[in-house]
This record gives structure tokens, C-alpha cells and sequence, in this order.
């Protein structure tokens, strides 16, 4: 084996076990931690079931665009070697993998973009902080062309599908990185959450989904990716895999610009949250559409409400004071969105609602953008008052149910925007405010997909949403509901 191994795209044959070979649904990450220092499995093993379990999974569900399955497993073999030394680190030999839009030395950052990319020359700050505490690096899951949109499509690598119904989108634009987790081809994964992100394909794959305060983890080599809407985080069956997966990636970059002191998510995921007051807000901030919940996804919300009544909170309906925040999202998404796309070597590839995006951005930048994230402070103010009646803030994570794959082919930008607002009015806001937020397992249709809801926090207030997230897990058990073969 060599010294430096090639990495390999899913688009190769990479070495993996014969179909019938194929190892169960890899453990959560905690208990993969347990099993290590155990030593009732090994790194090798453990880091050999998923690349298995990613090769025989290519064609169902395309989870995955690049696998670094020669240097994982060569990883796995020196983390054994630390572990019989008596090593432990967090992560230490536990295999887990991260979206394409993070740099991971050695591959290249496609960010679901077609066209030929160099190999990144160095890992990104999150990506240093996971190999830091000990993690495998087993590849890169899919994205949407830029993270745009609430789906995990494209022509550049095809369609990544649902565990839970593979007619149906397991979300955007961290779809690769959910349906990775969701079918147990990895025990967590790291998505970035720009208006939703993280928390849409939670909640479309029944995970635990993580959007930290703006900071909280580096997206060095960025230092204010997507105008500041867009952060790193968790994608996990559990609230404390995805507690762990947070404190192992959190921490700055010395060239960042937000730097918020550290909080310390495993110890909050095993706090009692005390008694809370809690409101539940139906409405979602204004949009071109004035969408509100599906009734199935009003139903396993309510139901959801209804259980923190039973935990001991008050829970009470409300309607947050939103403004006009679409005036502030708007210029700042689509001036983002034009400045990764002005780099990409090839831009006749990127698709037609991509260059309609960057023309856009390219129009709303300079004063305008300036402008919108000058109205963040009242933005602050005026929103953060809500939080001197409340704790939290609960609402459906998207107000439909996961659509089909397909649904957004062959429209154009427009009807592509407001299709997309109807069905995910409810997660933006939070980027706007660089605010943190969890999306929880809400239940599931008549026809079985997933749906979620989102708990909103003040600035800062990561501990206290975990702890509400990890109270909720322990008396619905939403663990135990896995997807066919995970």
C-alpha cells in the first residue's frame, strides 16, 4: 500500500466486498466510540462495512461523489495500531464523511458542479478538527450545484434518493451527506445549512440535524461563506452523535471573522433542560407564496408540541415579529451564489438557474448586499425581543413532505424559487440571524416519509436546544425508526 493513496471517485471501481458481503447498518457514532475503546471492533472494520455498504448502495441511492477508499482504509489500520497503544481521542478510528463543499485534501470540491476541479491542496478547518480528533475520512457526499435548492440533484452526478422511498428527494442541499446517515452508510456526516440545509434533509430522512450559531464551526477556507448565511454541521441518528460530531468540528480558523465562545454540546445533550417556555409559530415570514404547513406536517408537529406539554413546558401558539427578512436574505443569498459561481472554470456547465442566480447576485451586490447585512443589528434586536417571553421557538422544519425526485426538472429560476419557498419557508430566517437551530424527527405521512421540526434558539443558545432536543429523544425513541435495509 502506498505512502500517499490516489483517491477514488464514485465514478471508478473502488475495492468493496461482493453484494452478498454486504455488513449491516454501521452503529451510531457514540456507540461506534464505545465499541472501539472496547475493542469489540476495529477501525479496519468498521471503516471496510461502509465503503461496502456505499459501493452496494451506488445505484439505489448516490450518496456519495468522491471516496477516498484506499487512504481510509490505511487510516483504519493506523488508528488500530494508535488504539492497541491505548490511544482514545473522541473520534478516534470512527469512519464519517462530509459534504462537497469542504475542502478534504487530495480531492477535488465539485460543490455538485459538473466539469473537471484540481484536487484540494490542504483540508478545511472543520475537516483538520475531525482527522484532529481522530476520525476517517471515508468521502465526500453529494450537493445540489451550489447548495442552492432543497434537493439533491443534478447532471453532474445524477440523483441522490431517500432511504425511506427512493421516489422521493432526501433533501437539500446536504441530501448526500442525510441519505449517507439515514441508510447507515456512515455513523454521522458534516452538511453546511446556507437556508436550510442541514435541517431540511433531517428532517426529510428522520435524523438529528444541527445548524450551530454563525462560527461555531470554521468554513475556512471561507471566511464568510454565502455573505454569513452559511455555516457547518451535524447530520445524525442521534441528538449525542450529532453533539459529538459538533464539539469534534467546532472551533476557529485564525483568519475568521465570527469567533463565539465555545459551548460544550455532549455535556448539554445529558442535561435535564429544565422547564421552558415554549411557542409554537404556524406562520412562517413572509413569502411570495404565503405557504403554510401540509396538514400531515401540521399534524406530527402538533403532536410533537403536545409531548413538551406532557415533558412539563408551557407551550403556547405565537407569532414572532419577522419583518421584512426576506429584503435581507434575498441580496445576500444570490450575491453569494454569484460569487462561487464567477469561479468556476467552465461556467457553459453550470445550470441555466445557476447563471440566472449569478446575474442576480452580481446586480444585488456592492451597496445593495452591504445594505441587508447592515439590517442584521435590528434584525437582532426586533426578533431577539421574542425571546425575553420565550425560550424556544417551534416550528415545522419545511411545510411539505419530501417531493419527488424530479419535481423541479425543466423549470426555470422563478417558478424553481417560489416552488422551493412554498415547501421551505420555515428555515431560512435563522441563516439570516447567523441564530442556532435543531431539526427533531417529527413522525411521518399515511405513506411513510419523514417530516421534522425545528427548534429556534436566540443567539448562542446551542446548549439549551440540545438539551430540549436530547429530553424530546429520550420519550419518542425516534432512533428505533430506521429505513428498509438500515
Amino acid at each position: 500500500m502506498s505512502a500517499a493513496p490516489a483517491p477514488v471517485s464514485v465514478h471508478e471501481r473502488a475495492p468493496a466486498p461482493a453484494p452478498a458481503a454486504v455488513p449491516a447498518p454501521l452503529p451510531g457514532l457514540v456507540e461506534s466510540v464505545r465499541l472501539l475503546a472496547a475493542s469489540a471492533t476495529t477501525s479496519t472494520a468498521l471503516v471496510a462495512d461502509a465503503l461496502a455498504r456505499i459501493e452496494a448502495t451506488r445505484t439505489g441511492l448516490n450518496a456519495f461523489r468522491h471516496l477516498r477508499a484506499e487512504a481510509a482504509l490505511a487510516e483504519a489500520a493506523e488508528a488500530d495500531r494508535r488504539l492497541a497503544a491505548g490511544e482514545r481521542l473522541p473520534l478516534l478510528g470512527v469512519p464519517v464523511a462530509v459534504k462537497d463543499d469542504t475542502d478534504v485534501a487530495g480531492l477535488p470540491t465539485h460543490f455538485g458542479c459538473d466539469g473537471e476541479r484540481p484536487p484540494a491542496t490542504a483540508d478545511s478547518e472543520a475537516v483538520r478538527r475531525l482527522r484532529a480528533a481522530g476520525a476517517v475520512i471515508v468521502g465526500k457526499t453529494n450537493s445540489c450545484e451550489l447548495g442552492q435548492w432543497p434537493f439533491t440533484e443534478g447532471p453532474a452526478f445524477g440523483a441522490t434518493r431517500n432511504p425511506w422511498n427512493t421516489d422521493h428527494t432526501p433533501g437539500g442541499s446536504s441530501g448526500g451527506s442525510a441519505a449517507a446517515v439515514a441508510a447507515g452508510l456512515v455513523p454521522a456526516a458534516l452538511g453546511s445549512d446556507g437556508a436550510g440545509s442541514v435541517r431540511i434533509p433531517a428532517a426529510w430522512t428522520h435524523l438529528v440535524g444541527i445548524k450551530p450559531q454563525r462560527g461555531r464551526v470554521s468554513v475556512h477556507p471561507h471566511h464568510d461563506a454565502f455573505q454569513g448565511l452559511t455555516v457547518n454541521g451535524p447530520l445524525a441518528r442521534t441528538v449525542a452523535d450529532a453533539a459529538l460530531l459538533l464539539d469534534a468540528a467546532a472551533g476557529a480558523h485564525p483568519g475568521d471573522l465570527h469567533r463565539p465562545p465555545a459551548v460544550r454540546a455532549c455535556d448539554a445533550a445529558r442535561r435535564d433542560p429544565g422547564r421552558l417556555r415554549i411557542a409554537l409559530a404556524w406562520r412562517p415570514p413572509l413569502t411570495l407564496t404565503c405557504a403554510g404547513p401540509d396538514p400531515e406536517v401540521r399534524r406530527a408537529v402538533a403532536a410533537l408540541a403536545e409531548t413538551l406539554a406532557r415533558l412539563g413546558h408551557h407551550v403556547e401558539e405565537a407569532r414572532p415579529r419577522y419583518g421584512l427578512i426576506g429584503l435581507s436574505f434575498v441580496p445576500r443569498a444570490a450575491t453569494g451564489i454569484a460569487e462561487f459561481a464567477a469561479r468556476h472554470p467552465e461556467p457553459a456547465l453550470l445550470d441555466p438557474r445557476t447563471r440566472s442566480a449569478l446575474r442576480t447576485g452580481t446586480r444585488l451586490g456592492g451597496r445593495v448586499v452591504r445594505a441587508a447585512r447592515a439590517r442584521e443589528v435590528r434584525q437582532h434586536r426586533r426578533i431577539g425581543a421574542f425571546f425575553d417571553t420565550y425560550d424556544v421557538l417551534l416550528t415545522p422544519t419545511t411545510a411539505a413532505p419530501p417531493p419527488r425526485i424530479g419535481a423541479f426538472d425543466r423549470i426555470g429560476a422563478w417558478r424553481t424559487d417560489v416552488t422551493m419557498a412554498a415547501a421551505c419557508p420555515y428555515a431560512w430566517p435563522w441563516n439570516v440571524l447567523g441564530w442556532p437551530a435543531i431539526s427533531v424527527p417529527a413522525g411521518f405521512t399515511r405513506s411513510g416519509l419523514p417530516v421534522g421540526a425545528q427548534l429556534l434558539g436566540p443567539s448562542r443558545g446551542e446548549e439549551r436546544l440540545i438539551a430540549l432536543a436530547a429530553q424530546l429523544e429520550d420519550d419518542l425513541r425516534w432512533y428505533e425508526h430506521r429505513p428498509p435495509g438500515a
